[in-house]
């Protein structure tokens, strides 16, 4: 039988690499007793309540371990996982009716009295809040480019908020939320805490002060993977099919003091686009603590101005769910920028005689009050957008909107019958002001053409909201004259802009580490100059 002192490089091994979760140290020396336990726990043809209590006694008998020089690090391992399995146990086991209530559980001679921790402010969450669990270990984070992880004390859990009917602004498989689960043993009493450890990155565990173990990446890796490539492609030429997913979606619980930062994708793309960039963010502890983050999905297929009536609609729903939440900070990628544009602008029916006064008479003489033509051409800034970071955007349109490969895009894109209706009714030859070109109905390829009007309008207002470009080059360093390969430096450039950053790379720059630099940047600024 090996001694315990020649598996240690093992388990710290394991820990460095983030499997201490996966693999059980072995059954010898002394945390035999402790193993052997937590394995006989995890047989799950015993009875539930012997499984529990099982669990409990792994953890009890782990924690007298963990100021052992030679078990230490096995000991947390152990304590770790009976953390997480039972907290996942007592979710599930008899329909819930073991959760968030005082229990007394037996097994064996060994009686445990078990009572949940209430939820606070102060980093513990409320054991009601989620309606399961599961651990951080199990879920795949292939999509990826890092994990982001904490080692320290607790079992490592995903925390799932999923109602039906759903609720508002909520994705379709919940909302999912970093959670470590800690058991605190005085004799028999054990006390079963959920802390949210992106606010609270220590806890008391076996009477002393430790670092809680924590999953910050898993969380995003829950939601499920699709392929971004057909997804966005069906998004932007099937948009009907598309439509049902259109919204804005909190990605996390929302939390009134933390400021919520919206990403919006561009054309041929989906929501998914920013799983590797949120991920790098909440890398930083600081900015992880201070936003919550949210995207905004729409069939890239529609006139931008309609998606930004959409997310209009969509950030006036939040206010109106959480009216006490800070400004929003919106981050645009390409068409995305123009759609996070029109909430900070404002656009009048005046605004349009900057197309010559002519056209706009002859296009508002056939625009009736109240439409929906009506609300996709004129709109006001939103005084509750604080801030807007716009990345690799044609705020004066791209010329490949215009090629061979465009038209052909042009001509693929199948929108909703009630949607080209409603905007172009009675509008008759002033159709032809909206989309630049006679015999063309308004699409996203030609909302992003030069020769779209909409967009010599935007350009004409000013942005009402402090504002940062970010502008790829393809790496060649010779702007003003560069390009990212879709978007040429003369449409992405923002006079007013508070701070502009070129980028060596393509259209799709936005898991760049100069481009995650530059956010992290931002959002720091924001804090700073509110206060926060």
């Amino acid at each position: 039988m090996k001694s315990p002192v020649f598996i240690l490089p093992l388990l710290s091994l394991l820990v460095a690499t983030g499997c201490v979760n996966q693999t059980l140290p072995p059954e010898v020396g002394i945390q035999r007793a402790s193993v052997s336990h937590l394995r006989e726990a995890g047989v799950k043809t015993t009875p539930e309540e012997q499984r529990a209590c099982l669990y409990l006694q792994s953890a009890s008998e782990a924690q007298a371990l963990l100021g052992s020089k030679e078990s230490a690090e096995a000991a947390k391992v152990v304590y770790n996982k009976a953390a997480a399995d039972l907290t996942v146990l007592l979710r599930t086991a008899d329909q819930g009716r073991m959760w968030n209530r005082p229990l007394t559980l037996s097994s064996g001679g060994t009686t445990y009295r078990v009572r949940f921790a209430k939820g606070s402010s102060i980093g513990v969450w409320d054991p009601n809040y989620f309606t399961s669990f599961t651990p951080a270990s199990e879920v795949p984070q292939k999509t990826l480019h890092r994990e982001n992880r904490q080692n320290g004390f607790g079992g490592a859990l995903v925390g799932v908020h999923k109602r039906e009917p759903a609720e508002p602004l909520t994705p379709k498989v919940g909302v999912t939320a970093p959670v470590t689960a800690t058991l605190d043993f005085k004799g028999s009493e054990v006390t079963l805490t959920l802390h949210d450890p992106g606010v609270k990155t220590k806890a008391r565990v076996a009477g002393a002060e430790r670092p809680l173990e924590a999953d910050f990446s898993a969380p995003l890796a829950y939601y499920p993977a699709t392929s971004e490539l057909w997804s966005g492609l069906m998004g932007a030429i099937r948009v009907s099919e598309y439509m049902r997913k259109s919204g804005l979606f909190m990605l996390q619980p929302y939390e009134p003091d933390r400021i919520p930062v919206i990403f919006v994708h561009g054309l041929i793309s989906t929501p998914q686009m920013w799983r590797n960039v949120i991920n790098e963010l909440e890398a930083d502890p600081t900015l992880r603590g201070r936003y919550q983050c949210g995207v905004f999905g729409y069939p890239t297929g529609n006139p931008p101005a309609y998606s930004a009536l959409l997310l209009r609609q969509e950030l006036a729903k939040f206010r109106q769910l959480h009216p006490e939440a800070p400004g929003v900070v919106l981050v645009g990628h390409s068409m995305g920028g123009l759609v996070s544009r029109m909430q900070a602008t404002t656009v009048t029916r005046e605004s349009w005689e900057v197309i010559g006064k002519d056209k706009a008479d002859k296009l508002f003489g056939r625009v009736g009050r109240n439409s929906l033509a009506e609300k996709t051409l004129t709109f006001q800034a939103n005084p509750q957008v604080d801030r807007v970071v716009f990345i690799c955007t044609p705020h004066r349109g791209s010329e490949f909107a215009m090629s061979s490969i465009g038209e052909l895009g042009r001509r693929l894109i199948s929108l909703p019958v009630e949607i080209t209706a409603s905007i172009t009714s009675g509008m008759g030859d002033a159709l032809a002001v909206v989309t630049g070109a006679p015999g063309r109905m308004p699409n996203s390829v030609t909302g992003l053409s030069p020769r779209n009007p909409m967009l010599k309008v935007l350009d004409s207002r000013p942005i009402e909201a402090p504002h940062h470009s970010i502008i790829g080059d393809q790496g060649k360093g010779d702007s003003p004259n560069s390009d990212d390969g879709f978007v040429k430096y003369w449409s992405s450039h923002l006079g007013r802009a508070r701070s502009e950053k070129i980028v060596p790379g393509p259209h799709g720059a936005c898991e760049m580490l100069e481009t995650i630099t530059e956010l992290r940047r931002v959002l720091h600024l924001h804090l700073k100059e509110h206060g926060r």
